[in-house]
């Protein structure tokens, strides 16, 4: 396989998608307005003006692989955005990552408050359910209520919940290679199947073709875990938005800590090469796919 390079019109793509997806949830989230005005505003300030939004990349252009309308596409990728969101509000706490910095401004609750962030996250998290069961999404009843209980099982005690559960347990304690990628496949991973399947089941796909952005998004999850992991371990607090070297000083196991750099570059390449190999069912239509692994595995932040 040639070298991973972001193709030229990738970027541009990749922006489009976060400027529409922006638009989708300024349209969503609440107005700040009467007594819940602070609860308003922290969650539009969590969700809105940053982040690279490439699981509304992967709910978007997944969905084009099945013919699917651009707004039911928008509305399910603006549904993970909310979700993927409450999820940094809340391991943000001091309680669980303990961090003050997220995509480059104050944390959500060092901006607000705890209990203000606390409040956030579950609004956005229930805000995202509200979004695929309305009628806008899709008008078969069915496939709402999949695409509802595949959000559920991704975000929840089977799948986000328990990685950051086995995260917060790992703390101060080494943990082989089965268990770290265990952790990951779930705290990062099901969110990231959840967003390559979920045009498909907006589109009704078969089950092979499913299963292809399954396989796919699961090596494109735990290389984009190990990206992360090489980024904590070398890379810098300004350029990351968030800080540097986190993992290690709350002593947590990572890639980097039980691989090393150079072994766990090699496998972010390979989990790289596999998950576009996955691909090959849906021939030139997927090439934004691809180009979005190529950029998971180069990104500087």
């Amino acid at each position: 396989m040639s070298e991973l390079t972001v193709i030229e019109g990738f970027p541009a793509a990749l922006a489009e998608v976060a400027t529409a997806v922006e638009g989708e949830l300024t349209r969503l989230l609440p107005q700040p307005e009467g007594p819940e005005l602070r609860l308003h505003q922290a969650m539009r300030y969590a969700t809105l003006g940053g982040g690279k939004r490439l699981r509304a990349f992967l709910v978007v252009n997944g969905a084009a692989l099945f013919g699917v309308g651009r707004e039911p596409a928008l509305r399910v990728a603006a549904a993970v955005e909310l979700v993927h969101t409450y999820s940094l509000v809340h391991d943000d706490l001091p309680a669980m990552d303990d961090d003050e910095l997220r995509r480059g401004r104050a944390a959500c609750h060092i901006e607000f408050d705890e209990a203000s962030a606390i409040l956030a996250g579950d609004a956005l998290l229930t805000l995202a359910f509200e979004v695929l069961a309305e009628e806008e999404t899709h008008s078969n009843p069915e496939v709402r209520g999949e695409l509802v209980a595949g959000l559920a099982a991704a975000a929840g005690c089977r799948g986000m919940v328990a990685g950051q559960a086995i995260d917060l347990a790992a703390e101060h304690s080494s943990i082989d290679v089965a268990t770290l990628t265990r952790l990951h496949q779930l705290k990062t991973g099901a969110l990231i199947a959840y967003a390559s399947e979920a045009g498909a089941i907006l589109g009704r796909a078969p089950a092979p073709l499913r299963q292809a952005l399954h396989a796919y998004a699961h090596d494109l999850g735990l290389a984009y875990q190990i990206v992360d992991d090489l980024l904590d371990a070398e890379g810098d607090t300004d350029q990351l938005g968030k800080p540097a070297g986190s993992d290690a000083a709350a002593g947590k196991s990572t890639f980097v800590s039980v691989l090393g750099l150079e072994r766990a570059r090699t496998q972010a390449r390979m989990l790289a090469q596999q998950a576009i190999k996955h691909l090959d069912p849906f021939e030139e239509k997927a090439n934004l796919l691809r180009d979005l692994t190529h950029f998971v595995i180069d990104r500087t932040s």
